[in-house]
């Protein structure tokens, strides 16, 4: 035990009451010799916030003290919310009045004042460290000084520049500000122009302003372009030394027309013995990446590949990336292979993970082997010798993914989509993308190579990084459970917890039904966030007891760094204890800057999706479109329309009736005509207005589509008149699927859809928080009757 971890013991200790730095010494018998180190290493713990010196100069751990540290995660109305360091922690809300400063994506120490029920209220109290050193926003000038609105309405003040500031910005320019003055409990924030983007409106200005305000690095430093530029371009024959030659293997890539990150290939072959040898072959990027390198730091700091809607940021520099790490066809590359055997009945009875040379056949995408299995004539001519193996990894990965959803895993619905831009960055269409065989062929090759490798270091209790997604908070199952208790459906739970297998299950009876895609999100909301850990937590929503991210290397830094340990391993068959201790200590600092980073990347490759999205719609105001009630808040009903654009009817547009909202009912209901808009519905709109700058769109309802007729109203409205016998809803024309962009992102084994690669279904959810003393609004949906058996109920 390091001197760190004894001090944090003796502190969490019940009998520990707040010491001195000289009783600590004493307490914990540190010669006279090293009291200069002792003292600098307290003084580190508390600026990380690890311990807490009160005004008395005394310390001791936060938790003990009713004080929390972590991440302060604004909204738009001004409050906060403290995301806790430690895991399993209830966040702390903090009110506009008591943020003591602090601003969005803060680290802080918070003090909790008083509990409402689960939701504990509190101030922030210290700041241990600043998230944002700049901020992108449009400057607003008046005449000797200028104000820069931040474009992220989670930043609520305004930065105060002074006449020197200006930078060479016009009223109305879209900058950036460096901050140079953080805003207190008595001064404003102040920064001075280091940056003009351009005009709004401009081409290339928006997506510009996304990169800048996340701070994603465009450009690789130039020690790290000079270390890419001395790696070869093509394999030496001494890195073949120690590695199985696979050149002769029938294996191809199958990713997105335009990927250029081939990191994963795949091959298949009968054995005699009548078993199926599967081969996942990942690029060796930690062959050419080495620890402590410019580029492994590089990389470190960018945490995994940026793909927004009309440009990829990539962890690499590309001379790697697309280079001599991607599994380019024709050409020998170096690889990490994962070689499972499994029988007919699907019991993984041998794997082998070991260094490898190989050559990719064919650079396929996914629309060429759906097309092969298809029988498309054309193709079938083209790639003859490799259709066969073909139809048989369609046959194992549909047996696979039958196996895995009968142990339980969560299978949601949802199409991903694609902004089409044209040469000049403008949006011209908007495509959804549904998962076809050829996509669910390499989902599942990839998760079986990810349990197959976690289990097997798991078991040897090496430090490694594990893909963990934990339990879901029983007070949200809870509440789901209510949500579908009133649509007829029932989930069996057990002291608020609820397995996999029963999930699924509730999935598998909504499918094809109305309400299958509101159920979907509700669920989808439920669950937690999957992140990055040295512990191996296990997967729930793939029900897997053992998960990490093993495939991608070339755009995961957490993948890079498991192959790494692997590498090590294979080359003694234990890891040299003065390696194993280094990285045992380097693993959470790794996996929490990967969990991060992630994050980052998920916001801004959404951002950049949805204001093209805004964009499109520009030239569509006064036009009507069909929609799903993708929301129901109090001030209104969120409508994600066929190609997921998605706006809001505010209530005020909700003429004909006076409408409160039913946290329980998830619904906006007339209070005089009883009229009801639930998540599910099916509506028609339009378009009143979209503004790119506030990244709004605005719809007023037209009429709901169902089986019934619509009436028109005197104030231009609609009322929906139901169909005799039809329980008061309508069924809807067809099936839409999709998600609430404000809610949903999956993020695992699949590649961005800007990229052109597929994304697997490793549940990454976006945290909604509301204010204290409420319970947290879920959207629901339609209150339906089933029909297989089963009556509709409903409580009190």
């Amino acid at each position: 035990m390091n001197m760190e971890q004894q001090i944090l013991s003796l502190m969490r200790e019940l009998s520990y009451k707040p010491m001195a730095a000289a009783e600590l010494q004493r307490a914990l018998q540190i010669e006279e010799g090293e009291r200069e180190a002792f003292l600098a290493l307290l003084q580190r713990m508390e600026e990380s916030g690890q311990v807490v010196r009160t005004r008395t100069h005394r310390y001791g751990v936060p938790e003990r003290m009713n004080l929390l540290v972590g991440r302060l995660q604004m909204k738009q109305r001004g409050y906060g919310f403290v995301i806790p360091d430690r895991p399993g922690i209830p966040d702390l809300y903090v009110s506009s009045g008591d943020l003591g400063g602090a601003m969005h994506g803060d680290r802080v120490v918070a003090r909790i004042h008083r509990r409402h029920g689960e939701r504990a209220e509190g101030e922030v109290i210290r700041i241990l460290e600043r998230a944002l050193h700049t901020v992108v926003g449009t400057l607003q000038s008046m005449r000797y000084y200028a104000f820069v609105r931040p474009d992220d309405r989670r930043i609520p003040v305004d930065v105060f520049i002074a006449p020197d500031d200006f930078g060479g910005a016009n009223d109305g320019d879209k900058v950036v500000v460096e901050i140079t003055v953080y805003p207190e409990r008595t001064t404003s924030c102040q920064g001075r122009v280091v940056e003009v983007l351009g005009r709004p409106g401009e081409p290339g200005v928006d997506v510009l302003a996304v990169v800048r305000k996340y701070e994603l690095p465009e450009e690789f430093p130039e020690d790290v372009l000079a270390e890419s530029e001395r790696v070869p371009e093509t394999v030496q024959s001494e890195d073949l030394v120690g590695r199985r030659d696979l050149r002769d293997r029938a294996m191809v890539t199958i990713d997105g027309e335009d990927a250029k990150d081939l990191d994963d290939a795949v091959s298949l072959e009968r054995l005699p013995n009548g078993n199926w040898l599967l081969g996942v072959h990942i690029a060796d990027v930690s062959y050419y990446v080495r620890e402590g390198s410019a580029l492994d730091e590089e990389a470190f700091r960018r945490g995994c590949s940026v793909y927004l809607v009309d440009r990829v940021i990539p962890m690499l520099p590309p001379r790697l990336s697309n280079g001599i790490c991607s599994l380019n066809p024709q050409v020998d590359r170096l690889a990490m292979t994962c070689d499972m055997e499994w029988t007919p009945d699907l019991r993984r009875v041998r794997h082998e993970i070991y260094p490898s040379v190989i050559r990719t056949r064919e650079r396929m995408t996914y629309t060429a082997v759906r097309r092969i299995l298809e029988e498309d004539p054309e193709l079938a001519a083209r790639y003859e010798p490799l259709i066969p193996m073909f139809r048989h990894m369609r046959d194992l990965a549909m047996a696979l993914r039958k196996r895995r959803l009968s142990r339980g895993a969560v299978d949601f619905h949802f199409d991903e989509t694609k902004v089409i831009l044209d040469d000049s960055g403008k949006p011209v269409d908007i495509v959804r993308k549904p998962q076809t065989v050829a996509e669910q062929i390499i989902e599942e090759f990839m998760l079986a190579a990810n349990e197959t490798v976690a289990e097997h270091f798991q078991r040897l209790e090496v430090p490694f990084l594990y893909r963990v997604h934990e339990d879901p908070d029983p007070e949200k199952i809870e509440g789901f459970k209510e949500f579908i208790w009133n649509l007829g459906y029932v989930l069996r739970t057990k002291g608020g917890r609820a397995e996999p297998r029963a999930l699924q299950e509730i999935l598998e009876q909504v499918r094809g039904e109305p309400e299958e895609r509101v159920v979907n999100t509700i669920l989808l909301r439920s669950m937690r966030q999957a992140r990055y850990s040295h512990e191996g937590l296990g997967h729930f929503g793939l029900a897997a007891e053992f998960y990490t991210h093993f495939t991608s290397p070339i755009r995961r830094y957490p993948d890079l760094m498991i192959h790494r340990v692997i590498r090590e391993w294979l080359r003694e068959g234990v890891l040299p204890p003065a390696k194993e201790a280094h990285w045992r200590a380097e693993m959470p600092r790794i996996a929490d800057q990967s969990s991060e980073r992630e994050r980052v990347a998920i916001d801004a490759e959404r951002e950049s999706q949805d204001l093209k999205k805004v964009e499109f719609m520009l030239d569509k105001v006064g036009e009507t479109f069909e929609g799903i009630v993708s929301g129901v808040t109090s001030f209104g009903l969120f409508v994600e329309l066929e190609n997921s654009v998605e706006g809001l009817i505010h209530i005020s547009y909700l003429t004909d009736d006076y409408y409160r909202f039913d946290d329980r009912q998830f619904a906006l209901i007339g209070e005089r005509t009883g009229r009801t808009f639930r998540i599910g519905d099916r509506v028609k709109v339009l378009v009143a207005g979209a503004d790119k700058e506030e990244r709004t769109i605005d719809f007023r309802l037209v009429e709901e589509v169902g089986e019934g007729r619509t009436e028109e109203t005197g104030d231009g409205a609609a009322v929906f008149r139901p169909a005799a016998g039809s329980g008061g809803r309508g069924r809807r024309k067809k099936k839409v699927a999709g998600a609430a962009s404000a809610a949903v992102s999956r993020v695992g084994e699949r590649k961005s859809a800007g990229s052109g690669r597929s994304r697997a279904r490793d549940l990454v959810l976006v945290g909604e928080a509301v204010t204290p003393g409420k319970k947290k609004k879920k959207n629901g949906g339609a209150k339906k009757a089933k029909a297989k058996g089963k009556k509709g109920r409903r409580r009190g």
